[in-house]
């Protein structure tokens, strides 16, 4: 189907999330600038039912075989493939999107073009998102939130345009948006990086090697909690994998933070100067409870 009009599309992909995608869609419904349509893409999930939404919703799925990897980039993809707009919002599925966010994000690919990424905030565990389900406040998610220490910097004052970046390393699929044909321009989201980690740095190194510009936008979504692992040992066979697959396209290795951490607890051997990343060993179930923890990010 061909793109139509100048509306625009959001795009979710979501796996078992549906508490949090319902917020997040019920956020996207109280904006000031209303999108033409939603499309999520259930990862693995064939049966499920999405959220009610007074914005028109489509589903699109994609699944992986029993115990591969969640194809996080061919979800992206598909959402993109399946949308009808020549305006594309990507949005995390925990990512509620404060009411002027899509009207602020807007104006700045506007005067932007590229790929302009909003700032996201991040809700404390103790965060009354039900009052904000109740009455639609705002100023309840600003107050129960934070911004991410390493990336406040990063987000103009509110009200300022976008701030154009040369540092495509810093950029996240949390909350972006993109015109259809920039999206094709950089070939979208490479499939091969499967699960968690390295595919949002190869799709921005991708769109810096396309000479597409990143700006940085004071367009405000809010993150809903959920536990983290420091490091995120969850996700370290896919780390491992994703990482020396980064390194042979790129020549440089991605999550250095990370891979020092698993490094030194002996979970894999790193030669950070050099090719070798191997998979020592698995955490098991309390190297892993030991490493959750309740923060916001």
């Amino acid at each position: 189907m061909q793109p139509t009009g100048s509306g625009f599309s959001v795009l979710i992909i979501s796996s078992g999330r549906d508490a949090h995608l319902a917020n997040t869609v019920r956020g996207i419904g109280r904006s000031t600038r209303l999108p033409a349509e939603i499309v999520v893409c259930y990862l693995n999930q064939p049966d499920a039912v999405p959220p009610r939404s007074g914005v028109p919703l489509r589903v699109v799925h994609v699944s992986s075989g029993p115990g591969d990897p969640l194809p996080l980039g061919a979800g992206r993809n598909a959402a993109a493939a399946a949308a009808r707009s020549r305006t594309l919002v990507f949005l995390d599925v925990d990512c509620i999107p404060a009411p002027a966010m899509f009207e602020h994000l807007l104006a700045d690919l506007a005067r932007s073009g590229g790929l302009v990424m909003a700032a996201p905030r991040y809700l404390a565990a103790d965060a009354d998102v039900q009052a904000w389900v109740a009455d639609g406040d705002e100023s309840v998610l600003l107050h129960g939130s934070v911004p991410h220490h390493a990336r406040a910097a990063l987000a103009p004052v509110p009200g300022e345009p976008a701030l154009s970046s040369q540092d495509y390393a810093l950029f996240w699929s949390l909350g972006f948006a993109v015109h259809r044909d920039t999206f094709a321009r950089i070939g979208g989201f490479d499939e091969s990086f499967a699960g968690y980690g390295g595919e949002d740095t190869d799709f921005a190194f991708t769109a810096r090697r396309k000479a597409v510009p990143l700006a940085f936008s004071a367009a405000t979504m809010f993150h809903q909690h959920h536990g983290v692992h420091r490091p995120p040992l969850q996700h370290l066979d896919s780390i491992v994998v994703n990482a020396a697959a980064f390194r042979r396209k790129w020549g440089s290795w991605p999550m250095t933070g990370w891979l020092e951490a698993f490094a030194r607890d002996g979970y894999v051997r790193w030669d950070r100067d050099g090719e070798e990343l191997r998979l020592l060993r698995r955490p098991d179930p309390a190297e892993l409870a030991a490493v959750r923890v309740d923060a916001p990010y």
